[in-house]
């Protein structure tokens, strides 16, 4: 039977119950060990039929059959916990956003290194099946020239007493930082890196200190120019979180696989390159997109085996590693430095 890595849960309420620990217990390289939660860590483990429950982090460190921790906690307990995993000698994957701040996030990068163990990042949602897809057909030029993506992500989220993303002081911002960052994220995974953005933040809806809203403008430094709209304050039924991508030569466009989800639809036209010049610029034809199959794959599962292999084969994270973590935290404070100065700053 091939080895599996023992890993430790930091913080086990909240998306890691919901989603992230059920799919670490699927993965074919990972066991859970051990949960960690200050208020609810036994039941808890009996919900998910783990054998080890903590309620202090330190006693989850100090177990010796951890080899490595998840950490899942709200975002101002990351660094500090980071930094204490990596002296226990802990390999790390660790929920987005990574830290606070950049300066943070430097701090986490250096102890990792000092104490030689791995460090990933939580942007699952390159793992998706359909946008795993969407980057090979970008790579092979099947699109043509990128031009112009849109990305989105909303959903209804109402004052919460004790809701830590609602506060910067513990979630660092809002939707921007929350939701946003993962399509900053994906949209650099697919065609490279931004060269500067234009940001609007703003509380719209709801009365706590985080923003509910948040609209990106970006210029790529292969040309290409991409929106993101991510917002608190639009109900879940009305937001199709759809990802659009346009080349000289086609466009593809997806639905429902922004998110935690696995499924989802994609469709797509190419070959457009040659089409010619329609003067009569008629906008209700049928369009001939066509349906594209992609493989149902469980984002948190994939990125836990990644994580796991790297473990195990001694080789440190390609994706969502150190130095993309990094590139996010500087993407993020750029946003908000951006929507203050209410000005197009180079990133």
């Amino acid at each position: 039977m091939a080895r599996k890595i023992s890993i430790g849960v930091l913080g086990a309420g909240g998306i890691a119950l919901r989603k992230t620990i059920p799919a670490l217990a699927g993965a074919k390289n990972c066991r859970v060990a051990a949960v960690m939660d200050p208020v609810d860590a036994g039941r808890i483990a009996e919900t998910l039929g783990v054998a080890k429950a903590y309620e202090k982090e330190t006693d989850l460190l100090a177990d010796p059959e951890v080899e490595a921790v998840y950490i899942a906690s709200p975002v101002s307990c990351h660094l500090r916990q980071i930094e204490a995993a990596a002296e226990a000698g802990k390999h790390i994957l660790c929920e987005k956003p990574l830290t606070l701040s950049l300066e943070q996030a430097r701090r986490a990068v250096t102890a990792c290194r000092k104490k030689k163990v791995f460090l990933q990042e939580g942007y699952m949602m390159k793992f998706h099946g359909a946008h795993r897809l969407l980057k090979q057909l970008l790579d092979e030029g099947r699109l043509g020239k990128p031009t112009y993506l849109r990305a989105q992500l909303s959903c209804w989220y109402p004052p919460i007493p004790g809701a830590w993303r609602q506060d910067p002081r513990s979630g660092g911002g809002g939707a921007l930082i929350d939701m946003a960052s993962h399509l900053l994220d994906l949209l650099e995974y697919f065609i490279g890196p931004a060269k500067r953005m234009a940001v609007l933040t703003g509380r719209l809806v709801h009365g706590y200190r985080s923003e509910d809203a948040s609209t990106l403008l970006l210029e790529f430094r292969c040309g290409a120019h991409a929106t993101i709209d991510c917002f608190w304050c639009i109900p879940d039924e009305a937001s199709r979180t759809r990802l659009e991508v346009y080349g000289s030569q086609g466009a593809v466009f997806t639905e429902g696989t922004i998110g935690q989800s696995t499924g989802g639809k994609m469709e797509g036209i190419f070959g457009l390159g040659d089409a010619g010049y329609d003067a009569a610029q008629d906008k209700d034809v049928t369009r001939r997109f066509q349906p594209i199959r992609f493989p149902k794959i469980n984002p948190y599962r994939a990125e836990f085996e990644t994580f796991a292999e790297c473990i195990l084969t001694g080789r440190p994270p390609e994706i969502n590693g150190p130095a993309n973590a990094l590139r996010m935290m500087k993407l993020i404070e750029a946003a908000y430095v951006a929507a203050k100065k209410k000005e197009f700053v180079n990133v």
